[in-house]
């Protein structure tokens, strides 16, 4: 029989956030315990009376460290912020009660990029093993967005990248493709496999958002649900909705948060669109009950991006059976799985004539939705179930041969 292990999970999203990284770090929070183990979620908060409080949230025990805020809108305040971040979690861990655990498994998500320091510090003192959840590969990215040039900047957040893959046993990548990327740090003692994202099905228990009773009532649903930021490349959208305006059957729903955000609405207003909605981002527990009321879920990833992602958003569209309209990068795993699959409709370019075509093929057959919502459900159940995550970061080696779980 397995034996239980305590298993830091480390991020700065968590319940209350509604983020997707919050929503994941939950569910597999709850898996770990499910096999038997005991999880404790460490969450930086901006707390100004106390260094540390302890609560359990869900049946989790989670330890919230007082640390400073990291969601700057300034990009410069927000990287200092960052940088500051795991030297002030450390120093409050240490006055919490959980300063002398001896930790199995220390494992985190990334981003942020920062961790390092303190996952160093944290398996320095307990001996314990490492995994790195690594969900974004930066700053690439931001280079290829134009957000960070090839200077000493880049060469600072290079090196911070590397520090944190130097600290990991195991670095769990979202797709096959970034294998390669990470292939320089594999080593007999380091392990790079892929992690796919994961999500819990949970019951739809109604949303706040009812649809009928907007100006999108009766018509086809195109849904975004999350981030709408730089990295997103949300602008060919908003040209997909003007190009449909003249269609009375078919609306936009965008749910969710992001530095983009004020702008789309903005252009909504500019362009007198009728045909589009945005509202603030709802409780993940609503989630179901708004998908419920969709036809076809909206991916987006900016053109420009050369690394490779499964947004949670997709994870979402599949598991309850949302076929997908996606505008990505090009050779990338996900346009692969959107095609091999036969979940939904992939773009790679800039033509908005082309994503109508594709937008009214979804919204016009509805034989071919129903079809791809099938193997949506089943590719969720066979790919991003939470179970299959968590068991694959408690079998972490221990370099002697031996299994963690074991």
């Amino acid at each position: 029989m397995s034996r239980s292990l305590l298993i830091a999970l480390i991020s700065t999203d968590y319940p209350p956030l509604r983020t997707s990284a919050a929503v994941q770090l939950r569910d597999l929070a709850q898996q770990f315990a499910a096999l038997g183990h005991r999880p404790v979620v460490i969450v930086p908060t901006s707390m100004s009376d106390k260094s540390w409080m302890v609560e359990r949230l869900d049946g989790i025990e989670v330890l919230r460290v007082a640390a400073p805020p990291t969601r700057a809108p300034s990009f410069v305040r927000r990287a200092l912020a960052e940088m500051w971040l795991p030297f002030a979690m450390y120093r409050n861990i240490r006055k919490s009660p959980l300063r002398r655990a001896k930790w199995d498994i220390v494992t985190w998500y990334s981003p942020p990029i920062f961790f390092g320091p303190l996952i160093w510090k944290l398996r320095r003192n307990s001996g314990a093993r490492t995994y790195l959840i690594l969900r974004d590969i930066f700053p690439e990215w931001a280079v290829d967005l134009g957000l960070v040039r090839k200077g000493p900047v880049y060469l600072v957040f290079k090196a911070i990248a590397a520090f944190q893959y130097a600290v990991s046993d195991v670095i769990g990548v979202q797709t096959p493709s970034n294998l390669a990327y990470l292939s320089r740090w594999a080593s007999p003692r380091r392990r790079i496999e892929v992690l796919h994202n994961w999500l819990v099905v949970t019951p739809d228990v109604g949303c706040s958002i009812a649809i009928e009773r907007t100006a999108l009532g009766g018509r086809k649903i195109f849904v975004y649900i999350g981030n709408m930021g730089v990295a997103q490349g949300m602008d060919i959208f908003m040209e997909l909705i003007q190009s449909l305006r003249q269609r009375g059957d078919i609306g936009f729903l965008f749910v969710g948060r992001g530095s983009e955000f004020a702008k789309l609405e903005a252009e909504k207003t500019a362009r007198d669109l009728n045909n589009v909605l945005f509202f603030d981002e709802i409780d993940s527990s609503e989630i179901p009950g708004l998908l419920a009321q969709c036809h076809v879920g909206l991916v987006a990833l900016h053109p420009d991006h050369k690394t490779h992602n499964i947004p949670g958003k997709f994870v979402s569209y599949v598991q309850y059976g949302l076929p997908v309209l996606a505008r990505v990068n090009g050779g990338t795993d996900l346009e692969r799985i959107i095609e091999d699959e036969g979940v939904g409709r992939v773009y790679v370019g800039n033509s908005v004539g082309e994503l109508k075509r594709l937008a009214e093929e979804l919204a016009d057959d509805d034989m071919l939705r129903h079809s791809m919502s099938e193997r949506g459900r089943q590719l969720g159940g066979r790919m991003f179930s939470p179970e299959t995550a968590a068991r694959q970061i408690v079998t972490l080696p221990d370099w002697s041969g031996n299994r963690l779980s074991e």
